[in-house]
């Protein structure tokens, strides 16, 4: 148990997918916001986002505090509130902070994938273990999953 580490921790009011290791290079290939690991999740908002605030989501938006805007997200639209958004950094609250940016605010937050893995239908709290193949293709990064696709699997 000293050796584990959370690879991808989640804000106390989010739910969903947390990978946990013991191999700290390959925490890093997952979390390091320079190594552009996609991460998928289901977002209920306050308001219906605006399609100005899509086209800034997409371009990439310059969060308070940072010197550089994030990299552009990929949003699919479930209905007027629900959206499925894909970022490829992980920053500090990072999804909560770009919708703040354009002046909306996330009600729910729910990780569906990191690195092309999805969470399987596990109740909260319980766990599995990731296959090989799953822990290469996160080390790897290359996987990028299809928001329509992702949808459908709902």
């Amino acid at each position: 148990p000293a050796n584990l580490q959370i690879a991808g921790r989640l804000d106390v009011d989010t739910t969903g997918m947390v990978l946990i290791t013991t191999d700290g290079q390959w925490n890093h290939q997952i979390t390091a916001p320079k190594k552009r690991c996609q991460k998928i999740y289901r977002m209920q908002l306050a308001e219906p986002l605006q399609a100005q605030a899509c086209e800034q989501l997409e371009r990439g938006i310059l969060l308070q505090g940072e010197n550089k805007p994030c990299l552009p997200a990929e949003l699919f639209k479930l209905n007027d509130t629900d959206y499925l958004i894909a970022v490829n950094e992980g920053k500090y609250h990072q999804v909560k902070r770009m919708l703040a940016a354009v002046n909306n605010r996330v009600i729910s937050l729910h990780r569906l994938a990191i690195g092309g893995v999805l969470l399987s239908e596990l109740s909260s709290g319980q766990f599995r273990p990731l296959s090989a193949a799953q822990i290469n293709q996160l080390a790897g990064n290359s996987v990028v999953l299809n928001l329509a696709q992702v949808a459908q699997s709902l």
